[in-house]
Order: structure tokens, then C-alpha cells, then sequence
């Protein structure tokens, strides 16, 4: 009984079946039909068997047509790995083109290339953003070198987009930071809260205490809504995203990220804030801290436990409206609040004015279309 396992190739198997039989090459071919030479190839390895033929030789020899298949996937996938030459840069190349959103840094202007086909120029300017000198040194990538913990376990979507803005950061010019003036910022900043349009001061307040503010389009998947950290320990850096177009976003994140510089929050490590919208669980007490502190500048907790108490389960337009003129704050941010604490995030959406059209002209920055300067 000829056992398969004992062969590697598709002919060797045949060879000792028509041994078995005493059957010649001349033999084979008559039973198969087909011409001598055919035999001779298939046999000799150098015609691969297809799944026709291991049925035919299944009905003739009675060994099923699986096994000579797999005999063949097994051959062709050894003469393969002969043939092919290792590229040791393959791995690296899928670790940038499949994490990185290598199409939009070349939409937005962040690296310079034709397309992301042009495998060469999109490395080498890859290692210009990042600042090293070869693509493997990339932070985040494996094996890579830690040159800083500033940005943690993010990922190597999450750090294009903060590397962007630790560039731009840089090059902003704001006045000297002094940590005992800037709690004096939530009082000016909360006066800003009743009307869409006075979001617009934001910029110019921060910059005059000394915090550099931008906005940064977030890529793709990133789900960073904001950041807070420092290039210096006098130069606290706090971006947006504008995931969320909205003014209860806005003013939630805004104060959450002040709180972690009013803190001295992530002097070591940045404060990266992702997913915000809905997040559940625990979360760090630094973390918490600043949640709170954002929750109480948007609607004090003791305001809202007694409006939900005299409101629910029913919450009219009006008596939206009628609560935030007596907080003196927009009634989209009553809206966003009441919003988190229901859970309910389809709900109060015609309060949910949009921002972003208000704040972006009046600061510094980068997306839709627009190019923040570099080095000017």
C-alpha cells in the first residue's frame, strides 16, 4: 500500500502508482489519452497537474484528486520561496502604507509627494515629518527606537496628526505664560459663552496668556479630539480637532484641555483626549479631573440635577431655552450636557449650532483646504 505523505511532488506519487502497476510511461498515456511527453513533464515535475487531471487520475488510480493537488500547491509553493528574494523592507512598507493615511498627509500638504504610489519620495519625506533619518526610526514603528515618551502608546495615525501640530505649535508667537495668571482665562472665556459668535475671542485670549491654541483637521480613524501638552515648562500647547462640529463640543474640550494646563497636566506626557463623545468607564484622575472641571464651566452640576428634577422625563425647546438664558450660556451647550447625561445623543439636535465657520478665520489653522505656514 503506497502511503502519499512519503512524496513531494504531484509525479513522484504517479511514478509509484504506475510502478505498482508495472505500467510504463507509454502506458499512462494511453489510458490518459494524451501524448507521451506530456507524461514525461508531468512526471518530472516540469508540467503542473491542474484540478482536471487530478480528478482523471483520481478514477484511474483510486488515490483522491485532493491529495495530488496538494502535493502540487506544496511544489509550486517550495520552487516560490526559491525563486522570490527576501525584501526586508516589506514589512516596514506595510507598516507605514497600511497605518499611516499616507494620502491625506499628501492632500493636506504635510508631506510633499505625487501620489502614494511614488514609494521613494513618500518615505523620504515621511522621515522629514517625523524627524529621523530612516523610515525604520519612525516613532511607533515596530522596533523603533523610543526617542520620546511625550505621545505615548498613540498610534501612528494619532502621532502624524500631533507631530503636525507640535510643528505648528512651534512657530506660533504668543505672549510670556505665567501659571498664576492663567486661571484669570476661564472667567474671561466664560463670559464668552451666551452667544455663537463670541467663540471668535477664544484665539486672542489664550494667546495672551500665553497658551498656544490651534485646530487641526483630525485624520481618518484618529478620533482625537484634543490635546494638551507642553514644549517647554512655559509653553503649554492645546489643539483641537473639531471632530464634532458643535458648540457643546467645543466648549466642552476647550475647557477640558485648559483644565490640564491650569493643572500642569502632561509636562511629561501629552494629554491626548480621543473619543470623548459618550466615553464611559474609568477613566485616569487626571482625566476626571478635567471632565469635571469642563462639566461645571458648561452647566453647574447643581443646576442641572434640579432642571432634570423639575424637567423630566420631558424636556421642551422652551424650557431649554428659558434654563440658559438664566445661565447665560448658549442653549446648545445646555443641550450637549443634558445630551451626555441622558446618554441620549440623538436627542435636542436643532440647538447644536456649528463653530467651526466662527472660530477657524480668527486661529491659527490646518484643514479643510487650509495649509497652516511652517518656519515663517
Amino acid at each position: 500500500m503506497i502511503d502519499s505523505d512519503d512524496f513531494l511532488t504531484p509525479g513522484q506519487l504517479i511514478s509509484a502508482l504506475m510502478a505498482e502497476r508495472g505500467w510504463t510511461n507509454r502506458v499512462l498515456s494511453v489510458v490518459l489519452d494524451i501524448d507521451e511527453t506530456v507524461v514525461s513533464r508531468l512526471l518530472s515535475g516540469k508540467r503542473p497537474l491542474d484540478a482536471t487531471l487530478a480528478i482523471v487520475l483520481e478514477d484511474v488510480f483510486g488515490t483522491p484528486a485532493e491529495r495530488f493537488l496538494d502535493l502540487q500547491k506544496s511544489f509550486d509553493l517550495a520552487q516560490a520561496r526559491l525563486a522570490s528574494r527576501s525584501d526586508p523592507n516589506r514589512a516596514t512598507r506595510a507598516h507605514l502604507f497600511g497605518e499611516l493615511p499616507v494620502s491625506e498627509m499628501i492632500k493636506r500638504g504635510w508631506i510633499s509627494a505625487e501620489s502614494v504610489r511614488d514609494v521613494d519620495a513618500v518615505q523620504s519625506e515621511l522621515m522629514r515629518f517625523f524627524g529621523v533619518n530612516r523610515v525604520e526610526d519612525i516613532e511607533g514603528m515596530p522596533h523603533a527606537a523610543k526617542r520620546t515618551d511625550v505621545f505615548g502608546d498613540a498610534s501612528l495615525t494619532q502621532l502624524a496628526w500631533l507631530y503636525r501640530v507640535q510643528q505648528i505649535a512651534k512657530d506660533m508667537l504668543v505672549a510670556k505664560y505665567s501659571p498664576t495668571t492663567i486661571g484669570g482665562v476661564v472667567s474671561k472665556i466664560k463670559a464668552l459663552l451666551s452667544s455663537v459668535e463670541e467663540i471668535r475671542k477664544v484665539p486672542r485670549i489664550l494667546g495672551e496668556a500665553g497658551v498656544r491654541f490651534l485646530i487641526v483637521e483630525a485624520l481618518p480613524s484618529s478620533k482625537i479630539d484634543g490635546v494638551c501638552f507642553w514644549l517647554n515648562p512655559n509653553a503649554p500647547v492645546i489643539a483641537l480637532s473639531l471632530r464634532f462640529d458643535r458648540i457643546d463640543n467645543f466648549w466642552f474640550v476647550l475647557r477640558h484641555e485648559l483644565e490640564h494646563v491650569i493643572l500642569r497636566h502632561g509636562l511629561s506626557k501629552a494629554m491626548i483626549d480621543t473619543d470623548m463623545e459618550g466615553r464611559k468607564g474609568d477613566v485616569a484622575a487626571e482625566e476626571a479631573a478635567a471632565n469635571k472641571s469642563a462639566a461645571e464651566f458648561c452647566v453647574p452640576s447643581s443646576m442641572m440635577e434640579a432642571f432634570v428634577a423639575r424637567k423630566a422625563p420631558f424636556y421642551r425647546d422652551a424650557d431649554i431655552v428659558a434654563f440658559s438664558r438664566m445661565l447665560r450660556v448658549h442653549p446648545g451647550i445646555v443641550a450637549g450636557q443634558l445630551r451626555r447625561r441622558l446618554d441620549r445623543y440623538d436627542r435636542f439636535g436643532n440647538h447644536l449650532a456649528k463653530v467651526r465657520h466662527i472660530i477657524t478665520p480668527n486661529a491659527i489653522t490646518d484643514g479643510w483646504g487650509d495649509v497652516a505656514p511652517l518656519g515663517l
